[in-house]
């Protein structure tokens, strides 16, 4: 068995808002395992905390853990996700297969992508979202996800600043809708409404035939009867009800799960407690008659572990793509990264994950 000679963070500076964290693990026949560790706002704790459990890494058998790694700290969710994912790279590098092959037995070999816009999305006027969303129609993706509520928080429900930033939120929907025509939208809340403000914008949208909408309130066990009452009034329109996409481990979907709050669960491979865990997770889901479709708004490590695994969930209806934020989702690899922006992916060739991240054009980005 190989061994962990190396474990290293290399947050990347991708624009004024963003920066993506790379966990690559080294062994000791010359392979580099690659996972990402991405969180807002936290590229220099996560380094201290991957620093921190390379100390107990350097020098073990480079597998990844057989349970969850799971916490319930977001950033030591994050660290560990990465690491978890690095070791599976490692592990279908040593047996010279695609990591969706040592995954399992495939469920599917295209994965549906939706575009996210939203982070790529500079100009937030309703003419804004509606070019950046007729861009990613015209690149074949035929669902878009949005999110028009910025500066609308719980806490000013019910005052005239919040029903005028509703307002332009509805405003920019409908900009959306028009622009993509038929094709499926979401709208991401961000946990940004109180149940009455939900109720409210439910009602305003249901012209524009959402597929979803997500995240609306605080995700807590306090909220699941608001979050079954909003369920319930959306799915009378045809709308889903979505979220779950911060969580870390089993433990904490399956209240969610089993309270029936949600249409459609969003784990991510960066915090949902390893890729082992994240198919436990789709199953638990599945059982209970819930959509998994992973959250994915991230670099392109990220997106390609959430491929591979993304082809063993049994109710999967697409996962998530982070569209167009910047060229250097494709320019930083270095192997196979298979073109998403036609709306769809095939899995990636070779061993492993497939790809990596190239060095030297990393480094003049390292933050």
């Amino acid at each position: 068995m190989a061994l962990v000679v190396d474990v290293a963070a290399f947050p990347a500076r991708i624009s004024a808002k963003t920066v993506w964290t790379f966990v690559r693990i080294q062994d000791d026949e010359g392979r580099s395992g690659w996972g990402e560790a991405t969180l807002q706002g936290q590229a220099a704790r996560l380094q201290d905390e991957v620093a921190w459990r390379a100390r107990l890494l350097v020098g073990q058998a480079a597998r990844p853990p057989s349970g969850t790694c799971a916490e319930s700290e977001p950033v030591r969710a994050a660290a560990a996700g990465a690491i978890d994912q690095a070791l599976w790279d490692l592990r279908a590098q040593q047996q010279e297969r695609p990591l969706a092959g040592v995954l399992g037995r495939a469920q599917r070999g295209d994965i549906g992508l939706y575009a996210n816009i939203n982070r790529g999305t500079l100009d937030r006027s309703p003419a804004g979202f509606a070019k950046r969303a007729r861009q990613a129609a015209e690149s074949g993706f035929d669902a878009i996800k949005i999110a028009p509520l910025d500066d609308v928080t719980a806490a000013d429900a019910g005052s005239e600043a919040c029903r005028r930033l509703l307002e332009v939120a509805v405003e920019r929907v409908a900009a959306v809708r028009a622009a993509i025509g038929h094709r499926r939208l979401m709208v991401d809340c961000h946990w940004r409404l109180t149940e009455g403000v939900a109720r409210e914008l439910l009602r305003a949208l249901e012209p524009f035939g959402l597929y979803w909408l997500e995240c609306p309130l605080v995700e807590e066990p306090a909220s699941f009867a608001a979050l079954r009452r909003l369920r319930g009034q959306a799915n009378e329109i045809g709308v889903r009800l979505a979220g779950c996409e911060t969580m870390s481990g089993l433990v904490a979907f399956r209240p969610f799960i089993d309270a029936g709050v949600y249409d459609v669960i969003m784990p991510d491979v960066k915090y949902a407690g390893g890729l082992a865990e994240m198919l436990r997770i789709g199953e638990a889901a599945a059982e209970r008659g819930v959509l998994c479709s992973p959250h994915n708004p991230s670099g392109p490590i990220a997106h390609l572990h959430s491929l591979h695994v993304s082809a063993h969930l049994p109710k999967c209806p697409f996962l998530e793509f982070q569209h167009d934020e910047s060229p250097l989702f494709f320019d930083l690899i270095d192997g196979d990264l298979p073109d998403p922006r036609r709306g769809t992916s095939v899995l990636p060739r070779g061993s492993g994950l497939g790809a990596g991240i190239d060095m030297e054009k990393l480094s003049p980005l390292l933050a």
